[in-house]
């Protein structure tokens, strides 16, 4: 790999997830794992908090799409402003006569994209899980869909950065299930209060 000087009017956006080196490929499993597993977690938290309180199925879809929407935008924006400073960064020291490797820097706005579109498509597992699911065996049936969905998560993950399954499935499993028990508690405890 050549090394080049980087200055603000070099920058080459990051090219398609797949294409150059590990650093490129790191950086699209980052921002899309973190995406996915996010709005797996965090909606299905939200709705399993939400079915412990015992509210409406109106009231579960608004809280489930609320959560997908605004979890969405929050992931696209963190992700574009994370990324962007981190390169405004780099760019500076690269202004400053140090030596980089253009590929290594990566595009805010690919990041964003993946991380919004990766959440909203981790978001769709738990929601419809819990929107389809009958109400009595609902929490139940998300439960189990969520976790075999931060499994493939944890495995996928894994394989794209040929590192040991076991772990990464452990890991994403483990929390998932912890926020969703701590959500349905404080959900049921609000429900038994109201």
């Amino acid at each position: 790999m050549s090394q080049t000087i980087v200055r603000d009017q070099d920058f080459n956006p990051m090219p398609e997830p797949g294409a150059g080196g590990i650093a490129n490929r790191l950086n699209w499993l980052r921002a899309g794992v973190m995406g996915a597993n996010d709005g797996i977690v965090s909606t299905a938290a939200m709705v399993v908090g939400v079915a412990g309180a015992a509210v409406s199925d109106g009231a579960l879809l608004a809280a489930g799409l609320s959560a997908t929407v605004a979890g969405a935008l929050s992931m696209g924006v963190g992700e574009y402003v994370s990324v962007s400073s981190q390169r405004d960064a780099v760019v500076a020291q690269g202004e400053q006569a140090l030596c980089l490797d253009s590929e290594e820097l990566t595009n805010p706005r690919n990041a964003a994209s993946a991380s919004m579109v990766a959440f909203a498509a981790g978001a769709v597992i738990p929601l419809l899980a819990i929107l389809l699911s009958p109400r009595d065996t609902a929490v139940f049936v998300t439960a189990v869909a969520v976790l075999i969905a931060l499994a493939a998560t944890g495995c996928i993950s894994a394989q794209i950065g040929k590192a040991p399954h076991l772990p990464a499935m452990i890991r994403t499993v483990g929390g998932g299930l912890l926020a969703m028990s701590i959500t349905y508690a404080i959900g049921l405890l609000v429900g038994a209060g109201i």
